[in-house]
């Protein structure tokens, strides 16, 4: 009985040495994990591009939000947002495309705690988070806005959509933790990790994530009644081997989304998480259409107004 003690304690001991090893490693090479792109390293990818990026932080309350566009601003506007972890440099080569600059201006943010957005002060609120990025949304409130989410970025710009219609003209939603039925029971190592001290301990950039994670399931339920709001066209693209969002949030966005005039659902069943990196042609083509759609929209309306006119 003794020595069974002993084993225990024994691995007790070894388990509590490598796990403060790990974290001590962590926080070491915490730098590494930052997901972000210093000035110098967005300039060298740059330096032989045709275009050039804009970098602007706009302060909102307490809160620093940068983002950085390419592009005129007289064309229809592209929002990327970003998942969890990640910064606005993860549609950095969607901001260099010539095929979509051709068409809109696009804009890549640092949503709240990450990047160069107050990095490391995390904000779980996604009602919280669509107030912070309104005023970028509405200095380009004079063309048709398009926003790009992918992962955690989905329900953030369906919220964006949902408490801010007037400056919202369509959503592409990639691999979308929406639907709250299905987020994962996490609990057993996400509540620890949201304590003081284990908080204190994670990278800056793991930690807003844990606190976003933590956090989700109940600010999709506060959004259940607010899918009724969104009232413009949606894509929403899967992938059938998905395994953190599964994909049966894209059947929930179509069972959601009642009044959207249009919801195409885009599923590859091959297809996996990191759909902006793998298959960016889906994204793109997705993009193209919506701009298309809007081209046609405004030719229509510019008609109507003539017509009524000679009347």
């Amino acid at each position: 009985m003794i020595r069974q003690v002993r084993q225990v304690r024994h691995r007790v001991i070894r388990f509590s040495f490598f796990g403060l090893a790990a974290i001590f490693v962590f926080q070491l090479t915490s730098g590494c994990f930052s997901f972000r792109m210093s000035r110098k390293e967005m300039d060298k990818y740059f330096a032989n591009k045709p275009v050039k990026p804009a970098v602007t932080d706009i302060h909102v309350d307490d809160r620093t939000i940068r983002y950085v566009s390419t592009g005129t601003e007289d064309r229809p506007t592209v929002f990327f947002f970003h998942g969890a972890p990640g910064s606005w440099s993860a549609f950095i080569d969607y901001l260099a495309d010539s095929s979509l600059i051709d068409r809109a201006c696009l804009v890549s943010v640092d949503r709240p705690g990450y990047g160069h957005s107050d990095f490391g002060k995390s904000e779980y609120s996604l009602k919280r988070q669509a107030e912070l990025v309104k005023p970028i949304l509405s200095q380009y409130a004079g063309t048709p806005n398009i926003l790009v989410g992918h992962s955690l970025g989905g329900p953030v710009i369906a919220r964006i959509a949902m408490d801010h219609p007037d400056l919202v003209n369509g959503l592409i939603m990639v691999a979308p933790s929406i639907d709250p039925d299905l987020e994962p029971n996490e609990d057993w190592f996400r509540a620890p990790l949201y304590t003081p001290l284990l908080r204190w301990l994670l990278p800056r950039s793991f930690r807003v994530t844990n606190d976003e994670i933590y956090f989700l399931e109940d600010e999709l339920v506060e959004m259940l009644p607010l899918w009724q709001n969104i009232k413009v066209p949606v894509t929403v693209i899967q992938g059938g081997k998905d395994k953190l969002v599964p994909a049966g949030n894209a059947d929930f966005a179509q069972k959601r989304l009642v009044n959207a005039p249009k919801v195409d659902i885009i599923l590859e069943e091959d297809m996996n998480h990191f759909v902006p990196w793998n298959r960016p042609d889906l994204i793109k083509s997705a993009i193209l259409n919506h701009l298309s759609e809007q081209n046609e929209f405004n030719s229509a309306s510019l008609v109507g107004m003539r017509s009524l006119e000679c009347n």
